[in-house]
Parts: structure tokens; sequence; C-alpha cells
């Protein structure tokens, strides 16, 4: 799928099913202004980074309190004992690494993930 077309979904999606929690959306462009990842803003001042490419992604959250929590399916060699690997969630720190049970389409994903987030804001 276009890169500029899934982010625009995902936007859509954010800011028509989330206006409680979401204030803004905006796409991050690259070279030749090309869509390369998606930001979703919330009402505490956290964001969400969505980086979406035909066989990788991550949905990347950073609170203001300094934890994260992502969801990606990097294949690094130290999470291979993660059951759901290379599929992993990053819970409240880079060293706190579990299964990630997200779904595979984009849509879906962010739906989940954002539910994530509205339980823990």
């Amino acid at each position: 799928m276009d890169a500029e077309i899934a982010y625009l979904k995902l936007k859509s999606i954010a800011l028509q099913e989330f206006p409680d929690i979401v204030v803004s959306a905006t796409t991050a462009r690259g070279p030749l202004n090309a869509a390369k990842s998606l930001r979703i803003f919330f009402i505490d001042d956290s964001f969400l980074d969505v980086w979406l490419s035909d066989e990788k992604y991550s949905y990347h959250w950073q609170r203001k309190d300094g934890k994260i929590f992502r969801h990606d399916n990097a294949p690094h060699k130290k999470h291979e004992g993660v059951k759901t690997f290379p599929k992993h969630f990053h819970d409240g720190s880079e060293g706190n690494v579990k299964e990630s049970e997200l779904g595979d389409k984009p849509e879906v994903a962010l739906r989940e993930f954002l539910n994530f987030v509205r339980k823990n804001i």
C-alpha cells in the first residue's frame, strides 16, 4: 500500500474514532515530500509515532514522564526468547520487553494501540 494513503487512513481513524484523547495528527515527510511516519498528539501532551514499511512497523508512545510503550517487529536477537518474536512490546521502558499480540493490519493495530493509550492516559 502507498505510504501516503496508509498514513492518511490511520490519521483519519485517530481523529475520527478517538477524539476524546487525540488532539491532532501530522504526517512527517522525507525526501521528495514522501510520507515517512505519522505523529499523533494526545490530550496529556504525549505522542504516538507510527512508522510502517513493507515488512516492519513501530507504534511508539512517548509519555511526558519518560515512559515508552512500543509495539514493533524489529528482529533484535536479544528478544528471540519472546514467544511472539519478532513481534514484541516494550512495556514502560526499552528493557521491559513482553509478547505482542498487536494485530498485523495497520488499521487494526492502531485501533488496538489507541485503546491501550485511552486506558492509560
